[in-house]
């Protein structure tokens, strides 16, 4: 299976037009979130984004909520959104948890704290591929100020479940960063689109 993945748009329509074209060379896309700026532009960037008509995973960010990001994708009838659940999509299992894990300073952000998102990761089937706006604390989670700004609860999940691939955003800074925890790759993915072969 080939994955198209991506994460932190912010508006950037030119970049959603593109993803949907390269969209045509992947069995499944996956959005790990920040489709909007501050809760602002998320109708038409997820309306850009509808033209893609492969499989795809989408999870809120920090800057747009769950249910804002429902009723945007109501009308894409590929995307799944996932937030704290999983779905099966061409045999392969995804689960996904989105937000600013922990929460972030920003009073406008749509945020969980580590003890909410591990209740939420609770249902993570061993072995799903994972996605997740926030990394896991320690890797791919390096702030501009050199701060490890990951989330805790997400490190757990993934050493506890064991994801093939961890894929994540967030951290604008650690965009293109790979890491491992034991045998999981962790990504974190950024808006330019990345190919990942299961």
């Amino acid at each position: 299976m080939r994955l198209l993945c991506f994460s932190d748009l912010h508006r950037d329509l030119d970049q959603a037009r593109r993803l949907a074209e390269m969209s045509a060379d992947a069995d499944v896309v996956v959005a790990a979130g920040d489709f909007a700026s501050v809760h602002a532009g998320l109708e038409e960037t997820i309306g850009a984004l509808a033209a893609i008509e492969t499989p795809t995973v989408v999870v809120p960010g920090n800057n747009e909520t769950a249910d804002a990001l429902r009723e945007a994708c109501a009308g894409w009838e590929a995307a799944t959104l996932l937030h704290g659940q999983g779905a099966q999509l061409d045999g392969v299992e995804f689960f996904g948890l989105g937000a600013g894990v922990p929460i972030t300073p920003w009073d406008w952000s749509f945020d969980l704290s580590d003890d909410e998102a591990a209740k939420l990761l609770r249902d993570c089937p061993d072995g799903a591929f994972l996605v997740v706006h926030s990394p896991p604390y320690g890797h791919c989670d390096v702030s501009g100020s050199g701060d490890h700004l990951g989330s805790t609860a997400i490190l757990e999940a993934i050493e506890l479940r064991r994801p093939p691939v961890a894929v994540c955003g967030h951290i604008h800074e650690s965009w293109g960063t790979e890491s491992q925890i034991a045998e999981t790759r962790v990504l974190n993915l950024g808006p330019s689109g990345t190919f990942i072969d299961l």
